[in-house]
């Protein structure tokens, strides 16, 4: 082994308590949905990782099916532990989710008890893990008991599998409803993990007051909108993007009205003497509802900027004004 982090790492990361909790998230996580998969370079995803836990990243966020291919996302992360950070693991928390599909046939994906207990110990296994911190149900399953998915979750729990339960993307109703059955198993859900950026804001008619009212942590995923609340749009398509290269951003979405907005939050960013990339990632973070903001880094670069968004995460009324004003 040849990684020591650095003995600063705890001395400027801001940790965010998890809904009424006892543990606490950075306020930025690094999440392994792309660039950590097979058809990616190990060694920068190492780079990547090793930076972060250096800045007081302590949460690393993924699901089973995270790549691409599907699933290595998880085997890579599993070589990193053992490589690298094996001698930390009380030191982090790690996430895996399991909704989406990832094996052939009527069992392997949605909600049911056989899909995501048999998902849960596949992660295991390819993580090398004993458990995860929290294991999500990554989507609702509208054909599936909720009392079911919910049952899943706490027998995961129960069973040492996982130390808390989560649910992603479920909206206002179906979060309440997935909350109280949890509390009644005696297993409570502790965080929601929803799509939230200045162009998404779905979570803001109702889901933040429920989840403050259950007392649920919230972090959000993809607080760049893929990379568009960034400056790497604003002179057209680069080669190297995800919108060239059909990832997760479909370059079709990139309009002229889209980019005439990032380029007037470019400059309220300007003003604030922080990156684009950086005032958004501040932004999701000015409601208290939101513990933490998971990013993604296909550099180690990504991830110094995010983390030093934390230096000015306030928005005067004039600022947030500006904001509305360019989002209309």
């Amino acid at each position: 082994m040849d990684y020591l982090p650095a003995e600063s790492r705890y001395e400027t990361m801001r940790y965010n308590r998890v809904g009424a909790s006892g543990v606490r998230l950075p306020a930025i996580s690094l999440g392994l949905w792309h660039n950590f998969g097979d058809v990616d370079v190990f060694q920068n995803g190492r780079t990547i990782a090793r930076r972060a836990f250096d800045l007081g990243i302590t949460h690393f966020d993924l699901a089973n099916n995270y790549g691409p291919s599907p699933g290595s996302a998880e085997e890579n992360f599993g070589a990193l532990m053992k490589k690298d950070f094996h001698p930390f693991r009380d030191e982090m928390i790690i996430s895996s989710k399991a909704g989406y599909l990832m094996w052939p046939g009527p069992y392997g994906e949605w909600g049911s008890r056989k899909y995501l207990v048999a998902s849960c110990d596949q992660s295991l296994r390819r993580m090398g893990l004993q458990y995860v911190d929290i294991f999500y149900s990554h989507r609702f399953d509208p054909d599936t008991p909720l009392e079911e998915t919910m049952g899943a979750l706490d027998f995961i729990v129960r069973s040492g599998r996982a130390l808390y339960a989560g649910i992603s993307s479920y909206d206002a109703q179906q979060t309440a409803k997935a909350a109280a059955i949890l509390r009644g198993l005696g297993t409570p859900c502790l965080i929601h993990q929803p799509k939230y950026n200045m162009f998404d804001r779905w979570i803001e008619n109702g889901l933040t007051n429920t989840l403050e009212k259950e007392k649920i942590g919230c972090i959000v995923f993809s607080p760049l909108a893929q990379g568009l609340l960034t400056n790497k749009y604003l002179n057209g398509i680069p080669e190297d993007s995800r919108a060239a290269k059909h990832t997760s951003l479909d370059p079709d979405s990139i309009t002229h009205d889209k980019v005439d907005k990032v380029k007037k939050l470019n400059d309220i960013a300007r003003a604030r003497r922080q990156s684009l990339a950086q005032m958004a990632v501040a932004w999701t973070l000015r409601d208290k509802v939101v513990t933490s903001s998971l990013i993604g880094a296909s550099k180690v670069a990504h991830v110094e900027e995010a983390v030093a968004a934390l230096n000015n995460t306030t928005f005067s009324a004039a600022e947030m004004s500006a904001i509305e004003a360019a989002l209309r």
